[in-house]
């Protein structure tokens, strides 16, 4: 049996104007797993703790996403020679509570899941960039509106910055080109990890309210213009410098300008629970925003001292936010 995880993820910066190609986001990897385990067996057996039944290969619309990245997968596996055989994948560990979805990037953490978890299986090893490619693959081929930001985050298991590739024109090689064609392209993204400078807390507060992604996506991308990426990637790029220098001022300036941003572009992102998150750090030592697609789930909170860690939790806990994940970030681990 071939043990695989895969973690979740939540934006800092960046957020729908990454939607748009060459656009640049900061993403964080939030280590809540999900597991999976994969053996030869003599028959398909596909079960996820998602659901109380097991499948095989046959179209199930539950597992759509986990059969879609298999089909995949076995496409490529053949490209690389190898001989298909039935195997039994288990996968368990919901970023949900109570039925409640967390807004970590389940669905891109179970695609990333799937990929690694038939590797694996095949003893194949690949580099970060082009099981972002695999993972992406799956994707597009299901006409999803995402930016792909989840899945750069969830491969590198780190903080990174990302910036986004023409999907629509990776979309049309797929449907006139082989995917080994395809894999073997520059899409003209990246993901380049980043490092920060200063130590500071890294909190993320749940408002236990649920959103469908790729509603608010919808609905909000007809308000994204010019100015907006502009603003957006400027910002984006001044965190990330900030971060790097260890600049704790100016983190909080650039944090405060990209939620800024997100604001003005609609006004359905911050829910009150939302504003109330964001809120709380204010005449702390701390910044707090949304992160994601908003109206609902997550957000985060960046603190640099422990006493405004140690309010900012108190004030969320008063206002029914639950702290989901807290992180000391910037310290050197190996010292």
């Amino acid at each position: 049996m071939i043990a695989v995880k895969t973690c979740g993820k939540l934006y800092w910066a960046g957020e729908y104007a990454i939607l748009e190609p060459g656009q640049l986001a900061l993403i964080k990897a939030i280590p809540i797993y999900i597991k999976g385990e994969i053996a030869f067996s003599d028959s398909y057996r596909i079960y996820s703790d998602m659901f109380d039944f097991a499948v095989d290969l046959t179209p199930n619309p539950d597992y759509s996403l986990i059969q879609e990245t298999i089909a995949l997968m076995n496409d490529f596996l053949a490209d690389c020679g190898q001989t298909l055989r039935p195997f039994s994948l288990e996968i368990r560990g919901k970023m949900e509570r109570e039925g409640k979805k967390f807004g970590l990037g389940s669905s891109g953490s179970v695609v990333v899941l799937v990929v690694k978890a038939l590797l694996a299986l095949y003893k194949l090893s690949v580099d970060q960039d082009l099981l972002f490619k695999l993972a992406s693959t799956v994707l597009l081929k299901r006409g999803d509106n995402g930016s792909m930001g989840d899945l750069a985050c969830i491969v590198a298991e780190d903080l990174v910055l990302y910036q986004s590739f023409d999907r629509q024109k990776v979309a049309a090689w797929l449907q006139e080109e082989s995917l080994a064609t395809v894999l073997e392209r520059d899409w003209g993204f990246s993901i380049s990890h980043v490092q920060p400078a200063l130590e500071c807390d890294f909190l993320v507060g749940w408002t236990k309210e649920v959103v469908v992604s790729t509603d608010m996506i919808q609905q909000i991308k007809q308000n994204i213009d010019q100015n907006f990426l502009t603003s957006s990637k400027e910002t984006v790029s001044a965190l990330v410098e900030a971060l790097e220098q260890g600049k704790a001022e100016e983190i909080i300036k650039q944090m405060e300008t990209a939620s800024q941003l997100l604001e003005g572009l609609s006004a359905d992102i911050y829910t009150p629970s939302l504003r109330q998150l964001k809120e709380a750090s204010q005449d702390l030592q701390a910044v707090a925003k949304s992160s994601g697609a908003g109206g609902g789930d997550c957000g985060i909170a960046l603190s640099f001292d422990m006493q405004s860690t140690e309010t900012l939790k108190n004030r969320w806990a008063d206002l029914g936010i639950e702290l989901l994940y807290q992180e000391r970030i910037g310290h050197d681990d190996k010292s």
